[in-house]
């Protein structure tokens, strides 16, 4: 019997290509991936993938019936947002948009990658970002257009996540990735003051079981996915070296995450299997990536 498809965008990206790994074992899966942030080395052998906008996504999968989208394939960072309003309204508005209206066309289930920026700062966070603020202006319009035309859905929300695969260089790379590289050279931890600012880092392969779970049986919102293990950058930057440099604070910069991971939980009695502290051991002894 034939498998049922499944459509990844942003499949050759962190979070996408460790869903994939799971998918796989049972369904055909697709990846919609612009490569802006993905990378080929992140294909999983017995994946097909695409290379295109998801603006596009009609005209490259119009013939394909899947069960489950999982839309992840959105500009994901903070800070870097302000220099890059124009993309970020082409690929998370445009493309989102076209995202939405290929799910309304075949009736299929929707799992959208909210942002947790939305929450922080006692849900200030929202309009702290360019980023923030169309992330969470999405999450609404998944909620409208599944109330409009009477279409199953499910929002995620993720926390920092880090992990194999993750960028460890250049203007896009992830805070863990950023200082694995710095530790593995010798050079100084660099930490945006003020280094209080607090953050949920969860292991990738735990959030893509719990991605997995909700994108076959979850409903509605509010499905936040994070270890829930508070710490701060600085504490964090320590964990690899006491060797650290403080840059100046940049505009973006939220103090404090806030995270309510019941809903899963009860749900389905998901719980992270990796602290963020283990895992720096484990990379300074050498015994993963």
């Amino acid at each position: 019997m034939a498998k049922e498809t499944v459509i990844v965008t942003g499949g050759a990206g962190l979070i996408g290509s460790h869903l994939i790994e799971l998918l796989l074992e049972k369904y055909r899966v697709i990846s919609l991936d612009n490569y802006f942030i993905g990378k080929e080395s992140s294909h999983i052998e017995g994946a097909e993938y695409i290379e295109g906008h998801t603006k596009d996504i009609e005209q490259l999968l119009g013939n394909e019936k899947p069960v489950i989208i999982f839309h992840l394939g959105e500009y994901s960072r903070v800070e870097q947002s302000f220099n890059d309003v124009e993309l970020i309204w082409d690929l998370n508005v445009h493309g989102t948009f076209r995202v939405l209206e290929y799910w309304r066309k075949r009736g299929c289930r929707l799992v959208y990658a909210g942002s947790s920026t939305k929450f922080a700062d006692d849900g200030l966070g929202r309009d702290q970002s360019p980023y923030a603020w169309m992330k969470a202006t999405n999450t609404e319009l998944v909620q409208n257009y599944g109330t409009w035309f009477s279409l199953p859905y499910a929002i995620t929300y993720f926390y920092n996540n880090y992990g194999p695969r993750e960028l460890s260089e250049g203007p896009y790379a992830s805070v863990i990735g950023r200082f694995k590289e710095q530790y593995r050279k010798g050079e100084p931890i660099t930490v945006t003051s003020p280094g209080s600012q607090e953050r949920m880092f969860t292991y990738v392969k735990d959030t893509a079981r719990a991605l997995l779970m909700v994108g076959e049986k979850g409903q509605g919102d509010g499905y936040a996915i994070g270890s829930g293990e508070k710490i701060s950058i600085l504490e964090l930057a320590k964990l690899f070296s006491d060797n650290i440099t403080m840059l100046p604070e940049r505009k973006g910069n939220r103090m404090l995450s806030a995270i309510d991971t019941s809903k899963i939980e009860k749900e389905f009695g998901w719980k992270p299997e990796m602290n963020v502290r283990k895992y720096v051991e484990m990379l300074k002894s050498c015994k993963t990536q």
